[in-house]
């Protein structure tokens, strides 16, 4: 079974996800990638864990380790290109405190496919340098810093001044940076779930789950929700309205169009991706070009078609001008910079771009060939329409397989939704 998905390594702690997993991972990197690494993590308990054994792969191997501490992904990123280095960022974005992950990163930029292969072959190759050529460990004290002044110098002459935004952090990596950043350009912050213990990340808070968010917003003019790592966000308008990842995209195409900073007329989203953002990017005179989930290929398109912005529902979008990946804060910031330049409100931006009635289901389930069943198939024909997309597809980084279904008929997505997925719960009985 192949290590890497994805989005990295991931898995349960201790089950699916070992020290000595990091530990080899360091070392291979170590011997066949390079000799200076950083690393950084989310909140989770288990990051020291992994941070430990990465380490002594790396330096066994003969590495120089800069410790980062925690920052969000998008950070290590910035760092890596900034430095001309490796990374590895430790963590599981927006699932469970249980979960971990160990994502490499290489100039900014995720490994290819075809590199992920090879380090995973190598990692049974344990190399252990002579006693006088081991590696040492770095506190990269500057990482921070280095960070947080790239993002307020990406956003110079952005003023927040008289702005009051909620920031829901989830407990996760974001806890100081986002605050930090929002007030450095004016705005008045408030925070919630910033008080991470290891074992809370994500749970009942964050992108994943903004009812909390809801019930504290009071007179602010959005709420900021990140996942565990801070690669996305979520937005809340004013009327406690959310804010997805297809409208941010959506507005945010459109103003850079008038901005003449919208390369080609396009934009790059997912099969995942609503209808009504097609239908008003169309309208507007941008082509959406859609490629299978995963920000990495959301990325790959956007290098292919020298896209400027791209991403997911979720909140994942990636501005090619400012980020070789998503960054949630730069997904703030750049749809805060619409409302300023606009005159208009959130909720106004917003409600130019039609939503579609849209299902996802998730069914538990480790036989993810499920999907190619005759049964399933047969159930996906039945209710395609012109008008209607169906996604059936096996989540890369948990047990589960995703029912998706979007269209004008609320009713008629429903009944296909749930008619497939429970075709897809009877079949797997028995089989997990």
């Amino acid at each position: 079974m192949r290590l890497f998905g994805t989005d990295g390594i991931r898995g349960v702690v201790n089950e699916e996800l070992t020290p000595e997993i990091a530990f080899k991972l360091g070392n291979a990197l170590a011997k066949y990638v390079d000799k200076r690494i950083f690393i950084a993590k989310d909140t989770r308990a288990s990051g020291d864990m992994l941070e430990a054994a990465l380490v002594a792969g790396a330096t066994s191997a003969g590495a120089t380790v800069y410790r980062c501490g925690v920052l969000p992904t998008p950070a290590l990123a910035v760092i890596t290109k900034l430095e001309d280095a490796i990374g590895v960022m430790i963590s599981a974005s927006h699932n469970p405190p249980e979960f971990n992950g160990l994502k490499v990163l290489s100039r900014g930029f995720k490994l290819p496919d075809e590199v992920e292969e090879t380090l995973e072959k190598r990692m049974n190759e344990i190399h252990y340098s002579p006693y006088n050529e081991i590696g040492c460990v770095v506190d990269y004290k500057l990482a921070f810093e280095e960070y947080t002044n790239y993002i307020v110098q990406q956003f110079e002459g952005l003023d927040l001044t008289g702005l009051k935004i909620l920031v829901d952090a989830g407990n996760g990596a974001a806890y100081e940076t986002t605050p930090y950043i929002l007030r450095e350009l004016g705005a008045k912050v408030d925070v919630i779930y910033n008080t991470p213990d290891g074992y809370n990340i994500n749970v009942d808070c964050g992108s994943t789950n903004p009812k909390k968010a809801l019930e504290k917003m009071t007179n602010h003019n959005l709420a900021i929700l990140h996942d565990g790592d801070a690669d996305r966000c979520i937005l809340l308008d004013e009327k406690k309205q959310e804010v997805h990842g297809d409208k941010i995209i959506g507005l945010c195409a459109k103003h850079m169009k008038l901005e003449g900073r919208l390369k080609n007329d396009v934009a790059v989203g997912t099969v995942l991706s609503n209808i009504g953002l097609e239908v008003f990017l169309k309208n507007n005179g941008i082509k959406l070009v859609r490629v299978k989930v995963g920000d990495r290929y959301v990325l790959e398109k956007m290098l292919e078609l020298n896209a400027s912005v791209g991403g997911e529902r979720s909140g994942h979008v990636i501005f090619l001008d400012k980020s070789t990946t998503g960054d949630g804060i730069i997904t703030a910031l750049e749809t805060i910079s619409v409302m300023i330049k606009s005159g208009k409100k959130l909720s106004e931006l917003a409600d130019e771009i039609p939503d579609y009635p849209q299902i996802m289901i998730n069914v538990k389930t480790k036989n993810k060939l499920v999907v190619e069943h005759e049964e399933v198939k047969k159930l996906i024909e039945k209710y395609k329409r012109e008008d209607v997309d169906i996604v059936v597809r096996p989540s890369g980084t948990e047990p589960l397989v995703r029912v998706f279904v979007q269209g004008p008929n609320e009713e008629y997505i429903s009944n296909a939704a749930y008619d497939i997925a429970g075709k897809i719960e009877e079949l797997s009985k028995g089989e997990d």
